[in-house]
């Protein structure tokens, strides 16, 4: 007939029904109806309609609806259920249970059926009253992008389900904001890193400071919510503590948290000085401190200095802390996050062994863990580099890989910072320039505090011949993060970028720079030799080689100028000084 039409499509399902509604019906048919009906008429229809859901259709006391996005169809479940918890009043009239699940379904007319339809059907029946039950799949699209704590279900085997799947509660307003019963977060936050931000203490009576410090957390806590990779507690949970003097291994354990960041305020006239300091919170080890000064001619750009700079370093100092926790773990215990931190702990050995090893660990990780976009993200990291360093046994083989876990990643999680940069340095350094350079600028322009993102959109616009561009990136990186690993990295950026501008003598001290802090690094020699041949130190550059060999004894430049495939004006400098000091062709 005209009207059928069928077709498949991935969705977000929210089912949803009434707890007990036969029991209710028995003792007031009448009154049950009349409530379910304004509940629909005045909290869950329209909160539906505000997120963009589609009301499938009505069963009873239950309801199926679809959404393009699973952050829209979680939001709005846990918005009903508090809703709803508002409206009863500590009085219970009626109460919902609502599952989510993300995958394939299929539409008949407006009908909608299949496995995605069906999980979600079982997740509501095994939910809280009151709680929303969802899939992990959803749960991996929403993480960080949803303030509502979830705590980690583990695998249930759901009816008709061939198997078991793993899941994740929230409980409503059993899972309220007060530091107690914030202990529900602690189930997620056990396989990566977590923390919170206290509110600053400020030192003196004057209320206008104080403002200023809260807005400071405020906007602290909302940066560092953007990164995948951390889970941040939300704020009316860590502004609990608002006025007081915690133990911080006491809000550890109650926010369920690894790390709390805490700081003060104190204010002289017109200036202001900022102390903040990152604890680890089941040790109460203090990993990073710092203090800012400033006036408060423009307070408003004093705070998004300080802002800017503490999101900035407390991403990498974590990420130290979580590879030192890893790493002291016997390796027959380990999850797919701790093989995925040994990996990262391997490539930066910058050796042939520590690559294969950085490889075999990410790989590994992302086997044990499907949707680990991290892991992928690492993979391609390490693979491109044994390609980058002369370090693969199999160039096409370690290219392809390379790209093909950079597209894994962002079809994994497109909101993940990591994969948005590394995927752009992966594709214009093997030769999809456009779709670098555009992936590099999205992470800069959606992660402005990343050092990563500026890090890596450094290295793309030197593939691309845009040295000026990868200069002013490596230098966004360098004020975000003074303190970082990858120093060598940035300072390697630099050398390369300064031959592709001729400034030869500029570019031979930052690459001698760069040697000192990691001589493991190729090509941090190769530019050494390209400043130094082409400003006329030919024998010096001759010299110079004797470094490039130590670490990367097969170099031919016929080698390396396939594998490089940047766009021919980035390679010119390097090829011709390469050529000028007789390196093997």
């Amino acid at each position: 007939m005209a009207g059928e039409r069928t077709e498949r499509r991935l969705a977000a399902i929210f089912a949803a029904d009434v707890v007990g509604y036969s029991r209710l019906m028995g003792a007031d048919e009448v009154g049950t109806l009349l409530a379910l009906k304004a509940f629909r008429r005045e909290i869950i229809d329209p909160t539906i309609g505000e997120h963009k859901g589609r009301i499938v259709k009505t069963i009873g006391d239950g309801l199926l609806v679809e959404f393009a996005s699973a952050v829209d169809a979680v939001t709005c479940a846990t918005t009903v259920q508090l809703l709803i918890a508002e409206r009863n009043q500590g009085a219970p009239n009626i109460t919902f249970r609502i599952g989510i699940n993300v995958g394939e379904i299929i539409i008949d007319d407006d009908d909608i059926f299949g496995d995605g339809v069906n999980i979600a059907a079982r997740l509501e029946s095994i939910a809280t009253p009151g709680g929303v039950c969802i899939s992990d799949d959803t749960f991996r699209q929403i993480r960080n992008r949803v303030e509502a704590p979830f705590e980690d279900g583990g695998y249930q085997s759901l009816k008709n389900i061939a198997e078991p799947i793993r899941v994740w509660r929230y409980n409503g307003t059993n899972n309220a904001t007060a530091p107690k019963a914030s202990k529900q977060t602690a189930g997620i936050m056990r396989e990566g890193p977590s923390v919170a931000v206290l509110p600053f203490n400020n030192m003196s009576s004057d209320p206008e400071q104080e403002y200023f410090a809260d807005g400071m957390v405020e906007d602290i806590i909302t940066a560092l919510a953007r990164y995948p990779s951390l889970f941040i507690v939300a704020r009316n949970s860590s502004f609990a503590y608002k006025g007081k003097s915690p133990d911080i291994r006491v809000v550890g354990r109650d926010l369920g948290v690894r790390y709390v960041l805490e700081g003060s305020i104190r204010r002289a006239a017109q200036k202001v000085r900022i102390n903040s300091q990152l604890i680890e919170a089941d040790t109460g080890r203090h990993l990073w401190a710092e203090k800012y000064d400033g006036v408060l001619e423009d307070i408003f750009e004093l705070q998004d200095r300080i802002v800017s700079n503490v999101v900035g370093t407390v991403g990498p100092q974590i990420g130290e802390a979580e590879i030192a926790r890893a790493l002291s773990k016997p390796s027959n215990s380990l999850s797919a996050y701790e093989v995925f931190l040994r990996s990262k702990f391997a490539f930066r050995k910058m050796t042939r062994a520590g690559l294969d090893e950085a490889v075999a660990d990410a790989e590994k990780a992302l086997e044990m863990d499907p949707g680990f976009a991290a892991a992928a993200v690492a993979a391609a990291n390490a693979r491109g580099y044994r390609v980058a360093s002369g370090r693969s046994s199999d160039d096409d083989a370690d290219i392809a890989g390379c790209l093909n876990h950079a597209r894994r990643a962002l079809e994994l999680d497109p909101f993940n910072v990591e994969a948005m940069a590394m995927a752009g340095r992966c594709f214009a350094c093997f030769g999809e320039h456009q779709a670098g350079i555009e992936l590099a600028e999205q992470a800069c322009r959606d992660y402005p505090y990343s050092a990563i993102a500026w890090m890596e959109a450094g290295w793309t616009n030197l593939y691309c011949a845009r040295p000026q561009h990868a200069i002013e990136c490596i230098r966004h990186a360098q004020a975000l993060s003074p303190r970082d690993p990858t120093e060598h990295d940035r300072v390697g950026v630099t050398a390369s970028a300064l031959n592709q501008l001729g400034e030869y003598e500029q570019a031979i001290s930052a690459a001698r720079q760069s040697i000192r802090l990691n001589a493991n690094v190729p090509g941090h020699h190769r530019a050494l030799i390209t400043a130094l041949a082409l400003s006329g130190n030919i024998e010096e550059a001759r010299r110079s080689c004797e470094g490039l060999f130590a670490v990367e004894p097969a170099f031919r430049v016929s080698d390396w100028d396939k594998r490089s495939r940047w766009v021919p004006e980035a390679k010119a400098a390097a090829l011709k000084a390469y050529r000028l000091v007789g390196l093997p062709e």
